[in-house]
């Protein structure tokens, strides 16, 4: 495994805008990427890529999926305003500082991309206290376009309108082994299951199952698992972030393998073999406790899917914001997830 070849697909598909429901750009990448290896993908009505990586020949009914999603936070237009400017409605939970003053690109429903910043009405500390004192929220906030406007027919001469989609600029960055960018939730994670499916393809890993692959399109807001075929599946793993909290055991060097989140406790067996592989390869983990969040799996689980679940990923900091991770979680979960699948708990 080549920390770099995983670092280069996050990169790639970090810079590729896919705020939840415009992922069709990141979809065809990933799409065309499987086909490269070798593989029959899919994609459903929902925009879900599913895949079979591996095919052992048995009719057992033992198959193990792995999950991540390609969505990431964004916003939609909720009105261009009288002043030209875009009021936001947000794709995903987050806090509005935590994207205040970044760079971010309209796309347009046919298709045509604008840059802008999105920040405060007034943000000139010079002209008033707002940039001290003002709530950040929908109404105090707007996306300031790279174009000459003053009014709402201005703007929309250049075909912008309510509904359009607005992705955020990644700033991604690698500085003495940190990986930092938006979206690391959950590109890191899509960025280990393409290199993992790169290695199944070429033999250098060898399942013990049938072995199966999600990227889906809307883990953000909710429903994103809630659309797959678990037919010949008992175990599913989503692999999305690990949580870096002061109450939490991981850190961005860890893989963090998670017992419980804010739906309720994971398998109790599934999880326990990701422990066991854990331990038996010397990796640097943590078993946690997640309070703030859900996952594909819980989307499944909730959809009637009959299947063991767990969850796993990177240690990310500063989730929701500019994150940041290192190539020690990046390789350690890696490593958790290969030597899994090669072996044979049954």
């Amino acid at each position: 495994m080549d920390i770099k070849h995983i670092e280069n697909y996050i990169e790639k598909i970090c810079n590729i805008y896919s705020p939840t429901g415009y992922t069709k750009d990141l979809e065809k990448y990933i799409f065309d990427l499987l086909k490269e290896f070798g593989f029959e993908p899919k994609i459903n009505n929902s925009g879900n890529i599913s895949v079979k990586v591996f095919d052992s020949k048995n009719e057992d009914e033992n198959g193990l999926l792995l999950t991540a999603h390609i969505d990431t936070l964004g916003f939609i237009v909720q009105k261009v305003k009288d002043n030209g400017r875009l009021k936001v409605s947000k794709l995903g939970g987050f806090p509005l500082n935590y994207v205040e003053g970044e760079n971010v690109s309209v796309i347009t429903r046919s298709n045509k991309r604008y840059t802008g910043v999105f920040r405060i009405n007034e943000p000139a500390v010079h002209g008033s206290k707002d940039p001290y004192e003002i709530q950040r929220n929908e109404d105090n906030m707007e996306v300031v376009l790279d174009i000459i406007s003053n009014s709402k027919e201005e703007t929309e001469k250049y075909g912008i309108s309510s509904g359009d989609f607005i992705g955020f600029d990644s700033r991604f960055t690698i500085s003495n082994g940190f990986i930092k960018s938006r979206h690391l939730d959950d590109k890191a994670s899509v960025g280990i299951l393409l290199t993992l499916a790169e290695e199944i393809s070429a033999g250098n890993i060898k399942p013990k199952r049938d072995i199966y692959m999600v990227f889906t399109t809307h883990e953000e807001v909710g429903w994103g698992a809630s659309s797959i075929n678990s037919e010949g599946i008992k175990d599913m793993i989503a692999v999305d972030m690990g949580v870096v909290h002061s109450d939490i055991g991981t850190d961005e060097t860890k893989v963090s393998i998670c017992a419980k989140d804010s739906t309720g406790p994971y398998n109790y067996d599934l999880t326990n073999e990701l422990i066991e592989i854990a331990k038996n390869e010397k990796l640097s983990y943590s078993v946690d406790v997640f309070q703030f969040y859900g996952s594909d799996a819980n989307a499944a689980i909730s959809a009637g899917n009959d299947v063991r679940i767990a969850l796993t990923g990177a240690g990310i900091a500063a989730s929701h914001g500019y994150e940041r991770t290192h190539e020690s979680g990046i390789a350690n979960t890696y490593r958790l997830l290969a030597n899994y699948i090669e072996k044979d708990f049954n």
